[in-house]
């Protein structure tokens, strides 16, 4: 179920505060950073989005000055409303706010356009000190998430290919399902998932589609 999307009024606006605009389809956690960001003195909250599609609709409409953003909502999700927004708006200030951690998720996030990546472990006031650095030009990741990245640094990524076989297998397909979905010999796909598996240490594919899962991959 989506919500309707909330802006202030242009009159309620306060002028040298921070315009900051949340995106999350969980009611509570919105209201719950609006809160806190509107009580600090130099921020406001102009618009709180509950879904991807939304959240393109209210950065078009108002231009905020920072834009919070979780990854995974109807209709849109955060990773495509980063790329669309950044499309239009390559100055644009996106921090995501999520509980997804996986390196490859957090990779693609930062390559669409995030400045910022935080998890809703976080604490308020961590959030709020992230878009102030944000602002001033300092992104900030969190720390078990930067250690995540660090661990895989270097490592060997997915092709589009080995990911849409991988995508199939995860689906439950058969090689040779999998291989007459994509048009490829039996051979081929045997030959891709084995390369999969070195590039992830995996024992066998279910274990490949796991830690994908968990990496985030299969989000790409």
């Amino acid at each position: 179920m989506t919500h309707p999307p909330f802006s202030v009024n242009p009159s309620d606006r306060q002028p040298n505060r921070l315009r900051v605009l949340i995106a999350d389809d969980h009611p509570a956690m919105r209201h719950g950073l609006a809160d806190a960001i509107d009580a600090e003195a130099d921020m406001q909250v102009i618009g709180q989005a509950a879904d991807g599609r939304q959240a393109i609709e209210l950065f078009r409409q108002f231009e905020p000055d920072v834009l919070l953003i979780d990854l995974q909502m109807p209709r849109v999700d955060g990773l495509e409303a980063i790329a669309t927004i950044r499309k239009q708006f390559p100055a644009a200030l996106i921090i995501v706010l999520t509980t997804y951690a996986g390196d490859a998720r957090v990779m693609r996030a930062l390559t669409l356009g995030a400045s910022s990546y935080l998890l809703k472990a976080a604490e308020l006031a961590d959030v709020v000190q992230a878009i102030r650095s944000a602002v001033s030009g300092k992104p900030i990741v969190d720390p078990g998430v930067a250690s995540e990245m660090a661990r895989h640094a270097g490592c060997e990524s997915l092709t589009p290919r080995e990911l849409s076989v991988l995508r199939l297998a995860a689906m439950g397909q058969s090689n040779r399902a999998i291989g007459q979905t994509l048009n490829i010999s039996e051979d081929t796909v045997k030959s891709r998932m084995r390369n999969i598996m070195g590039k992830l240490g995996a024992e066998d594919r279910t274990h490949a589609v796991t830690i994908a899962m968990q990496r985030g991959f299969l989000d790409q």
